[in-house]
């Protein structure tokens, strides 16, 4: 395993920055496309390691090159699991 030589830890209104641009996107995004539609700018490394913090606590989940957002307040999962279930 690679290890990465990380020159800054993101804060909380970072990590709630990008949970929140998650959520509210209309699509599941790309990790670049996410990036560029953050609010404010952040050094790509930062965005990475929020990714992986984000991934490893079970909040979203990556299919391919889209991101997805699997926490249990996922509006998209919700409808998506309610049509499946015909409710």
């Amino acid at each position: 395993m690679k290890k990465m030589n990380i020159l800054h830890y993101p804060k909380l209104d970072s990590i709630l920055m990008v949970e929140k641009t998650i959520q509210g996107m209309e699509d599941y995004p790309t990790r670049m496309k996410l990036w560029r539609s953050l609010p404010k700018q952040m050094q790509y490394q930062t965005f990475k390691l929020i990714l992986d913090y984000l991934e490893k606590s079970n909040k979203i989940m990556f299919e391919g090159d889209k991101i997805i957002w699997i926490f249990a307040n996922s509006k998209k999962l919700n409808a998506l699991i309610e049509g499946a279930i015909g409710i």
